[in-house]
């Protein structure tokens, strides 16, 4: 009975042939799980970061436009956190890319060249990875210093951030709702359009860097493995 290259010679004792004929088959079982694992899961995370690069791109924009009018981003007075749009290029754009070469590298045949493109998906993860933690902390740093916007001080109506935690003064508007509403007279509605937009696109990133990271350690377990190092394996024994 032929198995390819588990093929073993005529005249065997039928019980070793088939013995070592039951571990050549799991052997491969083994191997095709493994590659099976790392290429599903390199496409399963490009596929899951498409969605959350658009929900970082969207966030971004909506944070350009408070109460949805150019108007303020015209004149400057917008966050500065969302001006850096970190949400666009960062965990929007760099994202994409990086999406499409982990659904594209999954398809790889040939043992060289998986490992090769293993190799460029943990560079890609690495860049990816960089590009979505920048945007969460800089997510971070803008829900924490509170939004740009127009406010009564004692020189009458300016522009400023009124809200950004000071030594002397208060901790931090997060965790004190009655400024929300009582100290930015416009945009309307600035602080909870920021929070909420900052904290979708902060945990998104967030999320986007985890699953890079993770990226990484399959992408490494792919180059060290490779496809062919089951076969090879078994194709060894099949010549003692």
């Amino acid at each position: 009975m032929g198995v390819g290259f588990c093929d073993w010679p005529p005249g065997s004792d039928i019980t070793q042939v088939n013995n070592k004929q039951l571990t050549c088959h799991c052997c491969l079982f083994l191997t095709c799980r493994r590659q099976m694992c790392v290429s599903r899961f390199l496409r399963c995370v490009g596929v899951s970061l498409v969605p959350m690069a658009i929900i970082c791109m969207v966030s971004n924009i909506l944070l350009l436009l408070p109460e949805l009018k150019p108007r303020f981003l015209l004149e400057g007075h917008v966050t500065r956190e969302a001006t850096w749009a970190t949400g666009l290029w960062g965990s929007g754009l760099l994202v994409l890319l990086g999406a499409r070469a982990f659904v594209q590298s999954s398809k790889t045949k040939g043992c060289w060249a998986f490992r090769s493109q293993m190799l460029c998906q943990a560079l890609y993860s690495c860049v990816v990875l960089l590009a979505a933690s920048g945007c969460s902390l800089v997510s971070a740093t803008g829900l924490s210093q509170g939004p740009l916007c127009l406010y009564n001080s004692s020189s009458g109506l300016t522009w400023g951030v009124p809200l950004q935690p000071l030594p002397d003064r208060h901790s931090g508007y997060l965790y004190n709702q009655t400024l929300w509403s009582g100290v930015c007279m416009a945009p309307r509605s600035v602080v909870q359009w920021n929070v909420v937009l900052f904290s979708i696109m902060g945990i998104t990133s967030a999320l986007q860097a985890v699953l890079c990271g993770l990226n990484i350690l399959n992408s490494l377990l792919g180059l060290i493995l490779g496809q062919g190092f089951g076969r090879n394996r078994v194709s060894g024994r099949g010549q003692i």
